[in-house]
């Protein structure tokens, strides 16, 4: 993957698409899986993928999103997801819940997993305006976690770090984390990622990843 370049040909665009005033979700739909990039919808509209360390609560985020408690499965088996799924918001833009990644074990060590399906979609996929990277809010940083966001940032997609679970711990051992996190991407990344804080339990943070992916959609 590292050696592949991303070509973002594009697909023909319609007229830029309306902005809703507060983000109000009317409508959210499954409307495909894809075992690969020719299994992706044949469409114009902006995508918004999520991915994270499996078990870190991607489902739960975008059922928190659509307002819909059970769009996106939630398991307790970590991993479940092997394909892309597409979650189409009002009708104008996607969700898109990619498989986690994490480390394989092997007979005598242990392997970096990262699914080859979601180095292609992130890589090459014209529809996509910015990555949400979940990450633990209650783990000090992990390797995993850092040496992704650091393959992200070279790819020159854009991306938030979104770090979850914010109401299992205080919100200063939370800034604490973030901090430390913050402290341990010493690789340059072409933009500077937001940090975004959550709680499906709560639904804090919410608000402010819906704000961020209006933005996205501005033309």
């Amino acid at each position: 993957m590292d050696s592949m370049k991303r070509p973002n040909p594009g697909l023909p665009r319609r007229s830029p698409l309306p902005i809703l005033g507060r983000m109000q979700i009317k409508s959210a739909v499954f409307v495909t899986s894809a075992r690969g990039l020719s299994d992706c919808p044949a469409w114009d509209r902006p995508e918004f993928a999520f991915i994270g360390r499996s078990n870190v609560g991607k489902s739960s985020m975008i059922n928190l999103l659509s307002n819909k408690d059970a769009l996106a499965k939630v398991s307790a088996t970590p991993g479940k997801t092997r394909m892309l799924n597409f979650f189409l918001l009002n009708d104008l833009w996607c969700l898109v819940d990619l498989p986690g990644y994490g480390f394989a074990k092997t007979a005598k060590s242990e392997k970096f997993d990262f699914n080859e399906l979601v180095g292609d979609y992130l890589e090459q996929r014209a529809n996509l305006r910015r990555v949400f990277v979940l990450i633990d809010s209650r783990l000090t940083p992990q390797r995993i976690d850092v040496g992704f966001t650091a393959w992200l940032g070279g790819t020159g997609v854009p991306f938030s770090l979104v770090f979850t679970k914010a109401d299992k711990q205080s919100a200063a051992k939370t800034r604490a984390n973030i901090a430390l996190f913050q402290e341990s991407m010493s690789q340059p990344h072409t933009t500077v990622p937001d940090f975004l804080t959550c709680s499906a339990k709560t639904r804090a943070g919410r608000d402010e990843i819906l704000r961020g992916i209006e933005a996205s959609l501005k033309p």
